[in-house]
């Protein structure tokens, strides 16, 4: 089933606080919602559809539909970590095309900056998971299984720590005009070289920050956009992939981007040459560069020199990214960061991007989000969108 024009965008909305000890996550969820709901002009019992993940309490979508008190004729708790929420998206637009509801919500939130996360915790699933014996005893984290990917990235490639620090210098370049981001303040690449080293070649800013928060989505059929006084942000093209460790045949350079990202384009009818703008995961520097890569807009081994000398920054840049200033400067609710991606660019779609870095005549975005780790297995999601 091709999606291309089924389902529209209708409303978005990122929650304001980066730090919430006072709230829980059913109430950072409920108030996403909320605040998703009121930005397509639709009200709660508008709601037909429903899709959250694993940081859903409880019983996941069932708790949080009793919770909220939705009345709901489909419901979809896929977990693909922070690619979830780009899965959704694209769930959402074949609910709506198959009949199973009109109305879609999709809800983030979490509280791992209250809660002690860092990113320095054994990565564990749990018991019943079947790869865990055999991982758990080498103690994964998750900056070691993204710094595994670095570092080979660099051994086959000639990529370079400079290179990586000007990702994060672009993200700071856009964070500074974001009141409510984490790091405001603009840095350098020897600002990010000179960081301590947290797992080589991975220094303190080149990982992303911890925070509590959330956001939400609103996807509705084409009749219901057309009505609403919103600008109309069309969904042309989603796919999702999973990588993962294939009995020992792993390659850590590159990503399930390689796989999502090619039909997704398919889909759209668009070329990488035909995108405005993009969101791409950011929980760490690496992870940009491959993706971007993988995604098709340079070749396999050239995203280092892609993203130096401030190619990723608005305005100057040829190739403006994660303008909310993204997981690296703004926040990442939940350690999983794939909803603000979708969310800023329905921002630049509408133009209601911050007009410092508000992209010219942007017509067509595309956000992509990896949940799990570079290191072993994760999703992969990509999303493109377009303004009618």
């Amino acid at each position: 089933m091709t999606i291309k024009g089924k389902a529209y965008i209708a409303g978005a909305y990122e929650h304001p606080t980066r730090k919430a000890p006072d709230k829980s996550v059913a109430q950072l969820h409920a108030e996403c919602a909320k605040g998703a709901i009121e930005d397509a002009g639709l009200v709660k019992d508008d709601v037909d559809g429903y899709f959250c993940a694993g940081d859903a309490p409880g019983m996941g979508g069932i708790s949080m539909a009793n919770y909220m008190g939705l009345k709901l004729r489909h419901i979809d708790s896929t977990d693909t970590g922070g690619s979830s929420y780009l899965v959704h998206v694209g769930h959402a637009c074949e609910a709506i095309a198959s009949g199973k509801c009109n109305v879609a919500l999709i809800t983030l939130a979490g509280r791992p900056r209250s809660e002690g996360s860092s990113g320095t915790q054994v990565r564990s699933r749990g018991t019943g998971v079947p790869e865990e014996p055999f991982e758990i005893p080498y103690g994964p984290v998750t900056v070691n299984l993204y710094a595994m990917a670095a570092m080979r990235h660099m051994y086959q490639y000639g990529t370079t720590a400079e290179q990586l620090a000007w990702v994060k210098v672009a993200a700071s370049h856009h964070a500074q005009h974001n009141p409510n981001a984490m790091l405001r303040e603009v840095v350098t690449v020897k600002d990010v070289l000179e960081s301590p080293m947290v797992a080589d070649p991975l220094h303190r800013l080149d990982c992303c920050v911890v925070s509590d928060g959330g956001g939400a989505l609103i996807v509705v059929r084409p009749e219901i956009a057309k009505k609403l006084k919103r600008p109309l942000v069309k969904i042309i093209g989603t796919a999702e992939a999973p990588k993962h460790t294939m009995g020992g045949k792993l390659d850590l350079t590159y990503s399930g981007a390689a796989w999502s990202g090619p039909r997704a384009f398919e889909e759209a009818g668009v070329k990488q040459s035909d995108v405005k703008y993009a969101s791409i995961y950011d929980s760490f520097t690496i992870t940009v560069v491959m993706q971007i890569e993988d995604l098709g807009f340079c070749k396999k081994g050239e995203g280092g020199k892609f993203v130096a000398d401030g190619n990723l920054i608005a305005g100057s840049g040829k190739f403006p990214f994660n303008t909310d200033g993204g997981g690296l400067c703004n926040n990442h609710p939940a350690n999983r960061g794939g909803m603000t991606k979708v969310i800023e660019a329905v921002r630049q779609l509408r133009g209601e991007a911050h007009p410092a870095v508000q992209v010219k005549n942007c017509d067509i975005a595309l956000a992509h989000g990896t949940g799990g780790s570079l290191g072993h297995r994760h999703g992969s999601a990509t999303v493109i969108m377009e303004r009618e």
